[in-house]
């Protein structure tokens, strides 16, 4: 197999969020752009957690209790965050994959967001290629 950087597959069309965004709003993106998790950056730019759509079962439970939404996305992401570096060799990130039960990775470039390596994405390449 030819070895390929995880730029070349990587979504970079990607959504981001800030730690302020209220809640309810960061799930109707993720649902609306249909992304498992989306990066979440601080007012300089810089990765400051990740919000998956397993993060957002509790606030919509919450809700769905109390038939109100509260919070914001600095309530409920994580803040430590595993990333692979556009550097990176596609086959290096699916290692991650399998070390991880992870479905997204953000894509870092120093301590900017270029995209979202998604689980799939690197399988798919992986059958194609092989």
């Amino acid at each position: 197999m030819i070895s390929h950087r995880i730029t070349s597959i990587m979504r970079r069309d990607i959504q981001t969020l800030g730690p302020e965004v209220p809640i309810r709003q960061a799930i109707s993106i993720l649902l609306d752009t249909g992304a498992a998790a989306a990066p979440v950056v601080g007012e300089d730019g810089q990765l400051v957690g990740i919000l998956t759509q397993k993060d957002c079962f509790r606030p919509a439970l919450h809700a769905s209790y109390h038939q109100e939404w509260t919070g914001r996305v600095a309530d409920q992401m994580s803040p430590d965050v595993i990333t692979v570096d556009a550097s990176d060799d596609v086959i290096r990130v699916a290692e991650m994959f399998l070390s991880h039960s992870h479905r997204v990775f953000p894509v870092m470039e120093g301590t900017q967001v270029l995209g979202m390596a998604h689980r799939s994405d690197v399988l798919t390449f992986m059958l194609r290629e092989g």
